[in-house]
């Protein structure tokens, strides 16, 4: 059976301040999406939330970039955003830059990632949705997927895996893309995606079969809106098993938590923290980022589950690695490296103060 997965996120209101999201916007959402299903335009449907971003998971036969799909989505929003307004929650329709839907969320301001497949005879999937960080954040955990032996030990053992995976990598900057073939142009691919702010892992498939594997959000809000309107909080997709990475494989590089951009009005440097559902909660400088997964089986086109994969005791060190970099980082005040290079923050203040000084610099002498 073909399926497709969609998952759509977008920031339309903080409880309290960029916090949670709030009961009856998501409440709303399931209901709207609940009508999709029995309507028959959506298989399956789950609503979740991490941090201030409202989650959509669906499933169906109308392929990607269906419009039916993404009207649903954007309609979702809108009604969150109408509900978010009422109750006067933070940033009410923050990730709704346009005001009409045309045809496509693509460019409008949510997040999304989204494969078609054909199911397998066991097709677990793993969602991964993160709040205070930007797009790009998923380079190393998905280098480490499907690139790294010391993580993944399938690229070794496993025959259907030891011919590697080819990435595409999107540059975000001037909207192209490009293909490396792993193992064999790792140096080149690191040389690129070691700056997630500028090249970001957008989709990867089986080397050996071109299944897609994984893909993810690259969506910029700074590049789409012209200035800053919060972070990006990308999603992710993941396969797993049988050709593809196992599961634990698939967690295991969350176990050593990264520095990601994002934080504080999306102007600092942060650790990635791997969490439940509930503990979702970025409140520490509007921070630390966050992660979450959820893991489903599908069963044509079913969503089987979730599970909610961080709320694993074995991720308790991971945390608590997370919180002493946040201390470390939080030192550091609006200095570097806590607080983003100048480049970075083209559309922050950041401009505004470079014209109001710029008379003042003088030359100077060696």
């Amino acid at each position: 059976m073909k399926v497709t997965l969609s998952v759509i996120k977008a920031d339309i209101g903080g409880y309290v301040g960029h916090s949670e999201s709030h009961p009856d916007v998501l409440e709303a959402a399931r209901e709207g999406l609940a009508k999709a299903k029995k309507s028959g335009l959506l298989i399956d449907y789950c609503v979740t939330k991490c941090g201030d971003d409202l989650e959509l998971i669906m499933t169906h036969q109308s392929g990607v970039e269906n419009k039916e799909v993404h009207q649903l989505g954007w309609d979702t929003f809108c009604e969150g955003t109408r509900i978010a307004k009422k109750l006067k929650l933070h940033g009410a329709g923050q990730d709704l830059l346009k005001d009409a839907f045309s045809g496509n969320v693509k460019g409008l301001g949510p997040g999304l990632a989204e494969m078609e497949f054909e199911e397998r005879v066991s097709e677990p999937v793993l969602i991964f949705m993160a709040d205070k960080t930007s797009a790009g954040s998923w380079n190393m955990p998905l280098y480490k997927i499907f690139a790294d032996p010391f993580n993944t030990i399938g690229l070794v053992i496993a025959e259907n895996m030891h011919n590697g995976f080819i990435f595409e990598v999107l540059d975000v900057k001037e909207h192209r893309k490009i293909l490396f073939n792993t193992p064999e142009e790792i140096y080149d691919m690191l040389v690129l995606i070691g700056a997630p702010s500028h090249y970001a892992v957008r989709a990867i498939y089986h080397k050996d079969t071109n299944e897609i594997a994984a893909v993810s959000s690259t969506q910029k809000l700074c590049f789409l809106a012209g200035r800053y309107v919060g972070k990006d909080d990308p999603v992710c997709v993941v396969r797993s098993q049988g050709q593809f990475p196992a599961v634990g494989e698939v967690l295991e590089p969350f176990c050593a938590p990264i520095l990601v951009e994002g934080w504080m009005r999306g102007s600092h440097m942060g650790p990635l923290m791997p969490v439940s559902v509930q503990d979702s909660t970025p409140t520490r400088f509007d921070g630390p980022p966050r992660v979450i997964c959820l893991g489903f089986q599908l069963s044509n086109g079913k969503l089987i589950g979730p599970r909610d994969m961080f709320a694993d005791r074995s991720f308790d060190l991971a945390r608590e690695e997370a919180n002493l970099m946040a201390d470390m980082m939080r030192r550091h005040g609006p200095f570097e490296p806590h607080r983003l290079p100048l480049e970075q923050m083209e559309y922050t203040t950041m401009p505004q103060v470079m014209k109001k000084i710029e008379g003042r610099f003088q030359p100077a002498e060696d």
